[in-house]
C-alpha cells in the first residue's frame, strides 16, 4: 500500500525500493513475487485502471486510499488469474475496513463485485477503448502518445505502448575476468538458470544471453563470483562505438550503476585507467561494488566534477551517458512515464548539451567522444548533437544510431560518435 501510494512522488526507482523493503524481503518467495507483480502491474497500468474505476463510480474522484485499493482489486480481477475473484474482493474489503473504516469497505465491496459480475462487458469496452484512445488503453500520458504518433506513426506507437507494458526480459553479459564462460554455464545448469545466446549486430558473439527462467540472481554463486552482469543489450551499443583500447585513459561520465563502465574495462582487458564519474555518492557505491565483484581493478569512482575540469586534454576517450527522459526504457522504469512533463525534455536537452561541451574539453586532440541516452526524443538526441556541432566546428559526427524497441527488440537508446577533424 505504501509503495503504491508513493509511486507518483519523486525518489529512486520503485523496483529499488522494493528490493530494500524489509517487509517484502521477509515474505516467502512466492508471496514476494506476487507483491512485486501487484506493485509493478498497478503502476504500469495505472491510467487504464483509473479509467475502469471512473466508469464504475460515475466519474466521481476518489480519495487516494480508496483509489489505491480499487486499483489493486481491478488489476487482480482483469490482469491476473492466480487469486480467485472472491478472494480478491475479500482482501480488498478487509484492506478498506482496516485503513478506511466500514464505509469504505462497503463501497469497495459494491464496486468490485459489480466489476467482477460485468467482466465480459468491461472487456468489450476495453477493446473499444484501444481503438479510440490508445493512451488510456495502454496507460500512458496523452501528450506523450500524441507526440510519438507524430514521430513514429500510429502502428509503431501502438507497438511501443505494448512493449512498455510488457515485463522486461532478463539479459546477462558474461564477464570472464573472474569466472570463465564455461564455468558460468556449468553453474547456471546447477542453479536452474536457463539461458539462450543473444545475437545483435553490435554485440560480439558469445557475450550476451537472455535468461528466460531463473531463480533470484543476486544470491547465485555464478553472480557473486563475478561471472556476469545484468543489463539490457541496448546499453552495449555506446561502448561498442566508444571502442576503448587496452592501456588508454577513459572517462565515463554519469557512470552509475556501472554496466557500461565495467564493459569498458572488459574491452580494455583490464589494462589502462577508467575514471567513473557520477554526482551521487550512493550510486557511485554501486559502481565500486560491481567493479569489485567483476574484478575490474582499473576503475576509479569519483563524484568530484571540479577535478575533472582541471584535466583538460587528458582522456583518449570520453563517454557521456547523459541523464535523459528515459522514454526508451519505460518498461523498466515504471513510474517514469507518470513523472515526465513536456517541458522537461527541453530542460534535459540544455543540460545534456552542457555535459557534452564540458566533456569535449577533457578529450585529447585525437580522442573520441561518445554521447548516449536511453531516450527516443529527437530533442535529446540528434538535436543535441546538431547544436553541439554548430558551436564546435572542429568536431564531426562520425556515426550515430537510434535503437527503438518496436524495430530492434531491445530498449531504446541513442548513440553518436564525435571526433575532432
Amino acid at each position: 500500500m505504501r509503495l503504491l501510494r508513493d509511486a507518483d512522488s519523486p525518489g529512486d526507482f520503485i523496483e529499488h525500493r522494493l528490493e530494500r523493503d524489509r517487509f517484502v524481503q521477509d515474505l516467502r518467495p512466492e508471496d514476494r513475487r506476487l507483491v512485486q507483480e501487484l506493485v509493478f502491474g498497478v503502476i504500469r497500468w495505472k491510467g487504464t485502471l483509473d479509467w475502469m474505476i471512473a466508469a464504475r463510480t460515475e466519474g466521481r474522484p476518489q480519495k487516494p486510499l480508496a483509489q489505491t485499493i480499487l486499483r489493486l482489486g481491478f488489476y487482480q480481477l482483469f490482469w491476473l488469474d492466480r487469486v480467485p475473484a472472491y478472494a480478491v474482493i475479500n482482501d480488498a474489503v478487509e484492506l478498506a475496513k482496516r485503513f478506511g473504516g466500514e464505509g469504505l469497505s462497503k463501497f469497495t465491496n459494491a464496486v468490485l463485485r459489480g466489476a467482477s459480475r460485468d467482466r465480459e462487458q468491461i472487456g468489450k469496452q476495453f477493446e473499444e477503448l484501444q481503438q479510440r484512445d490508445p493512451a488510456t488503453a495502454w496507460s500512458h500520458p496523452h501528450w506523450l502518445v500524441e507526440r510519438w504518433i507524430g514521430q513514429f506513426g500510429e502502428p509503431a506507437t501502438r507497438a511501443l505502448l505494448d512493449w512498455n507494458n510488457t515485463p522486461p526480459d532478463t539479459f546477462a553479459r558474461l564477464a570472464p575476468r573472474r569466472l570463465a564462460a564455461e564455468k558460468v554455464f556449468e553453474l547456471w545448469q546447477d542453479e536452474g538458470v536457463r539461458s539462450e545466446p543473444l545475437s545483435r549486430d553490435w554485440i560480439p558473439e558469445g557475450l550476451m544471453y537472455s535468461l528466460p527462467s531463473h531463480p533470484p540472481l543476486a544470491g547465485l554463486r555464478s553472480f557473486t563470483r563475478g561471472g556476469f552482469y545484468v543489463q539490457d543489450p541496448s546499453t552495449l551499443l555506446a561502448v561498442q562505438h566508444l571502442d576503448p583500447q587496452p592501456g588508454e585513459t577513459v572517462l565515463d561520465l554519469c557512470a552509475a550503476p556501472g554496466g557500461k563502465t565495467t564493459y569498458i574495462a572488459q574491452r580494455m582487458e583490464n589494462q589502462g585507467t577508467i575514471i567513473a564519474h557520477d554526482p551521487s555518492l550512493e550510486r557511485l557505491r554501486l559502481v565500486q561494488e560491481n567493479a569489485s565483484r567483476l574484478g575490474c581493478s582499473i576503475i576509479t569512482a569519483t563524484n568530484v566534477a571540479p577535478s575533472l575540469l582541471r584535466e583538460k586534454g587528458r582522456y583518449d576517450r570520453v563517454l557521456v551517458d547523459a541523464p535523459c527522459s528515459n522514454t526508451g526504457v519505460f518498461r523498466r522504469r515504471l513510474e517514469a512515464r507518470w513523472r515526465l512533463q513536456p517541458d522537461e525534455i527541453t530542460r534535459l536537452a540544455d543540460q545534456q548539451l552542457q555535459l557534452l561541451e564540458g566533456a569535449s574539453q577533457l578529450l585529447k586532440p585525437a580522442g573520441r567522444l561518445v554521447y548516449s541516452t536511453c531516450s527516443l526524443e529527437p530533442e535529446e538526441n540528434a538535436a543535441v548533437i546538431g547544436r553541439f556541432l554548430e558551436s564546435h566546428p572542429q568536431f564531426q559526427c562520425r556515426a550515430d544510431r537510434q535503437l527503438a524497441p518496436f524495430r530492434d527488440g531491445v530498449d531504446g537508446a541513442f548513440v553518436a560518435v564525435l571526433e575532432r577533424e
